[in-house]
């Protein structure tokens, strides 16, 4: 096999190899051949079918399979054999009209020189849940399931109601015809906090006017800096009624027996399952941030570095699109997300380079672990475990995942490192 490599940049290189010709031709033979024995094609007996049918029938196929699978092994074989470190996917060409010779463009990993991740300084975070979060959670519960049922009486805190405004600012009138129907929760913050507490003693069809002066940077722009005279008319006022911890509040949650204790155990495991993931988030970024202090002044592979970044603003545009956004942005904004694409690319690179020079390799059982604590948050956990097996691209991102969280804790557990601790809620917010 004949293959040239050279540098066209600090860390892109470009690659020309010839393919073996012997044996594509040998194995485009062999596998016309096998197809030959157990094709059926209406006409002929099966193993009979003569081989210039089955070159018309499927050697344009054959031969794309073979040539795509000698292509990948052949590049495969030159990048061990000349020590090479990719970064990223290769651009793979022709360089002639035979198909045999071809051209690999591609980027290698940086040289990171010695990397002593015993000269990182590490703030670990440790929190547990405790009785009190548990508390916390059961209210949280209590709260979601609240209901609110018409009363007639004068509004207080917390009561829902049900309202009309309209607004005088000056000569304009907010609508301009007609009135806005709108809710609030008094003392929830939810319209603002002079209309709500105006609100309080207020009784169904009562109506008044409220002057309010709306700060500058009020989320609504037609009423921000602007003194106002904000009507209100109570349509309905509504007290919430939170139910009891009994039985059936608890088997509404899947706990059978109803049982007080298995209920609260329950929440434990899920509250531990959740601080667990967000101490782990923590540490990986708290090893990353380390990471990009200490190789900031190593290059990055700039077209890696380019494709992160428009991977990023494809999931923003994304995530905007779901929330019935359609934002309109220019060719070029995705060079706003360089600095932090260079970033996670440098920590990607470095994660994956200390992998390799120290061999650490998948934990198979830590990998099953990690798959059943995410299948654990569905209804069918075992459906979604069959999922993952049956789908490569799935089961793919999940290993990287595991890997990366892998290295990330051999790093952490290597270096230097300080105890923070948080209580449960702090934890879980970062």
């Amino acid at each position: 096999m004949q293959v040239s490599v050279e540098s066209v940049g600090n860390l892109e290189r470009r690659m020309s190899f010839t393919l073996p010709a012997e044996r594509l031709d040998s194995h485009i033979g062999g596998r016309l051949r096998e197809i030959a024995r157990t094709a059926r094609i209406k006409g002929f007996r099966p193993g009979k079918v003569p081989a210039k049918v089955i070159e018309q029938r499927f050697g344009q196929q054959v031969r794309a399979e073979a040539l795509d699978g000698l292509l990948r092994e052949t590049f495969d074989s030159a990048v061990r054999e000349n020590s090479l470190l990719l970064a990223g996917n290769p651009r793979l060409e022709p360089a002639g009209e035979g198909q045999l010779e071809w051209v690999a463009t591609f980027e290698v990993v940086p040289d990171f020189g010695e990397v002593d991740v015993a000269k990182l300084n590490v703030i670990r975070h440790v929190a547990e849940v405790t009785e009190a979060d548990i508390d916390q959670m059961i209210e949280n519960l209590r709260m979601q399931r609240r209901e609110f049922r018409a009363v007639d009486r004068p509004a207080e805190a917390g009561d829902r109601v049900n309202l009309e405004t309209w607004s005088q600012a000056g000569d304009e009138r907010l609508p301009a015809e007609g009135e806005e129907k709108g809710a609030t929760l008094i003392g929830s913050g939810v319209m603002f906090p002079a209309i709500e507490n105006a609100l309080v003693g207020m009784s169904k069809g009562e109506e008044k006017a409220i002057d309010v002066d709306f700060p500058a940077d009020w989320r609504v722009p037609q009423l921000a800096g602007r003194k106002v005279q904000v009507h209100v008319k109570v349509v309905e006022i509504a007290e919430s009624y939170v139910p009891e911890v009994d039985k059936a509040f608890i088997k509404s949650f899947g706990v059978k027996s109803g049982d007080p204790a298995q209920f609260r155990a329950d929440i434990r495991s899920n509250l531990e399952r959740e601080l667990k993931g967000a101490l782990a988030n923590r540490l990986r970024r708290e090893v990353g941030e380390q990471l990009i202090a200490a190789y900031s002044h190593v290059e990055m592979p700039p077209k890696l570095v380019e494709a992160e970044a428009r991977n990023m603003l494809a999931i923003q545009l994304d995530q905007a699109q779901r929330n019935g956004q359609n934002p309109q942005v220019p060719d070029n904004a995705w060079q706003d997300f360089l600095d932090p694409a260079r970033k996670r690319v440098l920590v990607g690179l470095l994660v994956g380079e200390v992998a390799r020079r120290n061999q650490l390799r998948l934990d198979p059982k830590r990998l099953n672990e990690t798959m059943r604590l995410i299948a654990s948050t569905y209804e069918e956990p075992e459906q979604v475990i069959e999922l993952y097996r049956n789908d490569p691209q799935l089961m793919g991102g999940l290993q990287n995942r595991v890997m990366e969280e892998q290295v990330i804790d051999w790093i952490a557990e290597r270096a230097q490192h300080t105890e923070q601790p948080l209580s449960f809620q702090e934890a879980i917010r970062g």
